[in-house]
């Protein structure tokens, strides 16, 4: 309640758009089998390949999120898509879970979910599903894939808080490794996912933080972003979940530029960081 009152009393410039990709590599993205790319399709959705594999995070191609419309066209739709081999969930909220976008997947692919939500994903026909808690892995093609902590929740339904987990994902293959964070609050566990992994590329949120009183429990801002780079010791940041859906009442602008002024003070090398546009595709 008092989030909604402070939030009628702001006014909020929405006129900036994350740009998409004008050169955008779909078919080459549905052929590949050799190169390790990652394409961000927007929000917290992205189309990673590497040995071989296609995997995709998060995927949501939903047009609205509550009684808000979506702020940018995703990056890839449907039809752009590869077959699908690995489909990586988070957690379960509808942002970073939704069921109609599953359904659109090409493929038949296994399904690498936290705890609690097999039986939901089953029960809507989505097969194979492995669950997983912190820390635990599986491979699949020498792909490596590791779900490790988040400070998070989970919610779709009045009855439903926490009965499932959330986390994120450290993918390890062909000599690189790729930190997929999901959605989190800061906490000490990022240093150790720093100490147990040597992390190339971490795909980071950096959006949804105001008012940072009610949202920094779930969601870091922008200079804690920065420092969960610097906890995981990564090669490259590539920030995400922002730009798609209003969730919180900062702007996929603010956000940039508040991640910008911390990178400059941090003094970290610009080569580093990696700000994606939708639908662009990063070949390592």
């Amino acid at each position: 309640m008092r989030w909604q009152r402070e939030r009628r009393k702001k006014i909020k410039d929405l006129s900036y758009v994350v740009p998409q990709e004008e050169d955008k590599k779909d078919a080459y993205l549905q052929k590949n089998r050799e190169d390790t790319t990652i394409t961000w399709i927007g929000h917290s959705s992205f189309l990673i390949q590497m040995n071989g594999l296609n995997i995709v995070t998060d995927i949501v191609w939903a047009k609205r999120m509550g009684f808000d419309i979506r702020l940018a066209e995703p990056g890839l739709n449907p039809e752009q898509m590869p077959e699908m081999d690995v489909v990586l969930i988070s957690h379960s909220h509808y942002d970073h879970l939704d069921i109609p976008s599953l359904r659109k997947l090409k493929g038949n692919p296994v399904f690498l979910a936290p705890v609690g939500l097999k039986n939901y994903l089953e029960r809507r026909k989505f097969s194979p599903v492995k669950e997983f808690n912190w820390w635990d892995s599986t491979t699949i093609k020498n792909v490596t894939f590791t779900f490790v902590p988040s400070k998070h929740w989970t919610k779709r339904t009045l009855t439903d808080t926490n009965t499932s987990h959330w986390g994120g994902w450290v993918l390890e293959g062909r000599g690189k490794t790729i930190y997929f964070a999901g959605d989190s609050g800061y906490f000490d566990g990022f240093k150790e996912i720093g100490k147990k992994f040597k992390i190339d590329y971490a795909l980071i949120p950096i959006g949804a933080y105001e008012p940072e009183w009610f949202m920094s429990a779930q969601h870091i801002n922008p200079e804690e972003a920065v420092q969960v780079f610097l906890d995981v010791q990564a090669k490259v940041f590539i920030p995400m979940h922002y730009g798609a859906f209003r969730l919180a009442d900062d702007t996929p602008k603010e956000a940039l530029d508040r991640l910008m002024d911390a990178w400059e003070k941090q003094e970290i090398d610009k080569s580093s960081l990696a700000i994606l546009k939708l639908g662009e595709t990063l070949t390592i």
